[in-house]
């Protein structure tokens, strides 16, 4: 009867929102059979499903594409699912592709579905299939977290730096990093060289021991932070009060941000282990570096090579053939955030550290050495380190294994 598998199924594309969901039907033919807008509440999910149900025969099966199905689209695709349903991940990037790509410009809810169930007919056996894995999707939001919260402690360092500056040109002689508790202790209390006035040595030594254990050079930092001051000379302004308390307030706001952060960290380490990945072990990877890596990767099973997963990642090359031409380009496509933290372990494990100068990892050191003995540039010997490091972290993440770390060696002068 059917003379293409596609002529099996009925294409259902829903445009997610956070109050309402629009579904459109099609057939194969991509002839609009129904339009239905229904509410983003579970209970009515399941009348949306009986009206569905009825624009189909009974010959046919329903096929659900979802341009959004970790936000606002989830709880659909999670029922959809349950109920033996086949749904598919309709890429935002796709349906604006579709929608783009008629003669006149309409941007509506309700095209918005059937574009996405164009893309569903068009690329059926391309697109990935949704999958409840909660691990994953509940570690996505641990470090979207995290990654606010870091976002937002950079602007608040950046604005407390444009407060300090103007009243302590000299502070980052005593204070490298703003962020310290020895830093948010002091500026939190002496806000301006104003609030410094009768403030001996003895009183800024006993706030930083409040705020740290550790003892060492804090004489010399208090001396250090009084003549710098005295030699910074007057940088009192009009309004000082305001000010002062716009200080005090950023430095309330950057503690608590930083020990939220913390917190998220905590519970991103806490929840690692249900993996079952030793990507630690690799030293370069850390908590962290860890959990970004399984997010942007999800399930390493819907990877069948190490190739395919740096095509994913953006890392090989792009051919360009026509005739005899056969070019190869950087891959400028792909996870631009999966290679970007490969690239940044890929720079930590030929790097070397410490005082004595030790190679992080004299494997991934001698073969970046070697690319650039072949005559290849820093950029591209690093693009070699991370295809390298991609057929590593598969292989960890496929076996879930643990990496053998090379014993470091001193740099040779």
């Amino acid at each position: 009867m059917f003379n293409h598998p596609k002529m099996r199924f009925v294409y259902c594309g829903i445009d997610s929102h956070k109050d309402t969901h629009t579904a459109v039907i099609l057939n194969c033919f991509c002839e609009r059979l129904a339009e239905i807008t229904f509410k983003n509440i579970p209970c009515e999910f399941e009348a949306f499903l009986n009206k569905a149900n009825r624009h189909k025969s009974n010959d046919l099966s329903i096929i659900f594409g979802l341009e959004d199905v970790s936000a606002y689209g989830r709880n659909l695709a999670v029922f959809l699912h349950s109920k033996g349903f086949s749904v598919k991940h309709v890429n935002s990037s796709l349906v604006a592709h579709e929608r783009n790509s008629m003669n006149t410009l309409n941007k509506s809810d309700d095209y918005d579905a059937e574009c996405a169930a164009r893309v569903l007919i068009n690329r059926f056996d391309a697109l990935p299939e949704f999958n409840p894995y909660d691990k994953f999707w509940t570690l996505s939001k641990l470090v979207r977290r995290r990654n606010s919260l870091v976002k937002t402690g950079m602007s608040l360092k950046n604005h407390l730096h444009d407060y300090i500056m103007q009243h302590y040109p000299s502070y980052k002689k005593w204070f490298p990093t703003i962020e310290s508790k020895s830093s948010l202790a002091f500026f939190g209390k002496y806000p301006s060289p104003a609030k410094l006035e009768g403030i001996t040595e003895t009183d800024i030594v006993e706030l930083f021991q409040k705020e740290s254990k550790h003892s060492f050079y804090k004489d010399k930092k208090a001396k250090l932070i009084l003549e710098c001051v005295r030699k910074d000379g007057y940088t009192k302004t009009d309004h000082q009060e305001f000010i002062d308390e716009m200080i005090i307030s950023t430095v309330k706001e950057l503690k608590s941000v930083i020990a939220e952060t913390k917190e998220v960290e905590k519970l991103i380490r806490e929840f690692l282990p249900k993996f079952g990945y030793k990507l630690q072990s690799m030293r370069g990877i850390d908590d962290i570096a860890a959990a970004n890596l399984i997010n942007e990767i999800g399930d390493i099973e819907r990877f069948p090579t190490a190739a395919k997963l740096s095509k994913y990642a953006g890392i090989s090359p792009v051919s360009y053939s026509s005739g005899k031409t056969d070019l190869q380009f950087a891959n400028e496509r792909g996870n631009r955030k999966l290679h970007g933290i490969l690239f940044k372990i890929s720079v930590t494990l030929c790097n070397t550290g410490g005082r004595h100068k030790r190679i992080t990892n004299p494997i991934f050191y001698d073969y970046y050495q070697r690319k650039i003995s072949e005559g290849k540039t820093s950029k591209q010997a690093l693009k070699c380190v991370q295809r390298r490091l991609v057929n590593i972290i598969f292989s960890m993440m496929k076996n879930k294994t643990e990496y053998q770390n090379p014993p470091t060696r001193k740099l040779e002068d």
